[in-house]
């Protein structure tokens, strides 16, 4: 009998040290938050990681489903991609000698501020907000410059 198990690299036991930034915005600008359960008060857009063989563009669809319930439909690739250092207490879910981080900018624009569906195992709470204030509440570098590059690409629109 033919053994049909597939050996999967070490690497796949551990996170994979890329992951996805969804910035979800209504035509007026009103960006959508998340509160993290943990660390509480780390105000985010959509993200996650990317699963092994997984591409960047299916993880922020999947991303935008599981953390929100909204459909990804028209998702933007805005080409950029930020490399940040993994902080210290989420290192041990990556390979020994991972530090950092490579994350893809994506941004999905829906008519209206709807009722988000949250996934209560990762985020407390969400709200809506206008960009220039959710500049100042996101927690993460990259999600600030995300949200101001969005304000620019925007402007006089």
């Amino acid at each position: 009998m033919a053994d049909d198990r597939v050996d999967t690299p070490a690497e796949t036991a551990f996170k994979r040290p890329e992951s996805v930034l969804v910035v979800i915005h209504t035509p007026q600008r009103d960006c959508l938050l998340l509160d993290r359960v943990s660390p509480p008060g780390f105000w985010q857009s959509v993200t996650g990681s990317l699963e092994w063989g997984e591409s960047a563009a299916a993880a922020a669809a999947r991303e935008v489903r599981e953390e929100t319930g909204l459909d990804p439909a028209g998702l933007r690739n805005v080409g950029v991609r930020r490399t940040f250092p993994i902080l210290l207490e989420w290192r041990s879910k990556f390979a020994p000698g991972v530090s950092e981080n490579v994350e893809h900018l994506w941004y999905l624009e829906i008519p209206d501020a709807v009722e988000i569906e949250l996934n209560v195992l990762e985020h407390r709470r969400y709200c809506w907000m206008p960009v220039a204030e959710a500049i100042e509440r996101v927690w993460s570098w990259t999600n600030r410059e995300a949200l101001i590059r969005m304000s620019e690409l925007y402007r006089g629109v």
